[in-house]
């Protein structure tokens, strides 16, 4: 066993949701790991993934589970103590929601992402901190006109990369971004082994997709259960979609080069192979599933890009990492899963601002 892979003490913040449950999962799947989920619950869905961690973890010990906030400093403080390994899912992810109470966006986003940073160096161990930010910190790109054909529109070049400025453009991009800034800073002035993953739309098994995020899982899951979908904008909008198993092994790659990537910032996505607009995964669904979706048209939301490509060359220079999944294998993981489990894919949903501010307090729990 490598020395790294020895006293492995993980502490996931949002570990219930769908990055940090798969993050989870694999981690008690392939590694002797302890790990540690701290997640609100308040997302729908997440319930049932702790169940499933459980299952996983089995009688090993190896699984604890801590209902709390980020928001919660104290909390957050005590549970980072004794961690070697701190990955903050933790978020506000909805450019809408963040709209209508940016507020609650700001203190989740950006006040929860500087108690991780203080739980981290507070605790005096040094822990490698990985935290997930957005492409949304570089704003709409300064896209005004863009080449367009019937079904998608084209982003010339070979995408974004880490040059590119930042250019807040919703009350999301500027928490998010203002987190990363942190994230980055505490490797710079306390030495933190800490970096920023500006990831593009990442999909797969055990995302509850609805229409403020998980879009692509959101399309499929309308399409199987009949639902009708409304589509914000002409539904060209382009993005590179991600499938979730290779953003964890992005997680496993930079954690065996953290000696060399500390205050480093990587964009992750799917890349150009990778992309596909809003009308063109309609009719790749629409084709996997043998399912007609029905949407309707309404305007553009505020904050949203026309399009968006990952350049990740510089994460796979420094690493070797470059993706693995298509838009199709993906599309073909979320069908699975649902297959699996449509019964928790209910049409009631929790309104985000009331369940943000539900949590539970409940006492610490091993499972």
């Amino acid at each position: 066993m490598k020395e790294q892979d020895r006293f492995r003490s993980v502490l996931i913040f949002g570990g219930a949701g769908f990055i940090g449950s798969n993050w989870a999962h694999r981690l008690l799947e392939t590694s002797e790991a302890k790990v540690h989920v701290f997640d609100n619950l308040s997302r729908h869905g997440v319930r049932h993934n702790l169940e499933s961690l459980q299952r996983a973890a089995g009688k090993s010990g190896r699984l604890q589970i801590t209902v709390g906030d980020v928001r919660d400093a104290a909390s957050v403080e005590r549970v980072a103590r004794h961690a070697t390994e701190i990955y903050n899912f933790a978020a506000q992810v909805a450019v809408t929601t963040s709209i209508q109470d940016p507020r609650l966006d700001f203190q989740v986003n950006a006040q929860g992402t500087f108690n991780v940073l203080e739980g981290a160096r507070k605790s005096g161990n040094l822990p490698f901190l990985l935290f997930t930010s957005t492409n949304k910190v570089y704003g709409d790109l300064g896209i005004r006109q863009l080449r367009g054909t019937l079904k998608r529109y084209v982003l010339e070049g070979c995408g974004v990369s880490e040059t590119q400025p930042l250019d807040f453009h919703s009350p999301y991009g500027c928490s998010k971004g203002a987190a990363d800034q942190y994230v980055r800073d505490y490797a710079r002035i306390y030495d933190l082994p800490s970096l920023v993953l500006r990831m593009s739309c990442i999909a797969g098994p055990r995302q509850f997709g609805n229409e403020e995020q998980g879009w692509v899982a959101h399309f499929v899951y309308s399409a199987l259960t009949g639902a009708p979908l409304t589509i914000y904008g002409d539904g060209r909008q382009l993005r590179d979609v991600l499938c979730v198993h290779d953003l964890l092994r992005v997680f496993e790659t930079v954690r065996e080069h953290k000696a060399v990537i500390p205050g480093q910032v990587y964009n992750v996505g799917g890349g150009p192979q990778n992309t596909i607009s809003l009308l063109e995964l309609i009719d790749e669904i629409e084709c996997f599933t043998g399912r007609r979706l029905h949407y309707e048209l309404e305007e553009s939301r505020p904050g949203d890009q026309l399009a968006y490509v990952t350049n990740f060359a510089k994460l796979h220079h420094d690493t070797g990492w470059t993706p693995q999944y298509s838009v199709r294998d993906t599309v073909a993981e979320i069908y699975r899963w649902w297959q699996r489990n449509r019964q928790l894919l209910a049409p009631a949903r929790v309104p985000a601002r009331l369940a943000a501010r539900g949590w539970e307090e409940l006492p610490e729990a091993a499972a």
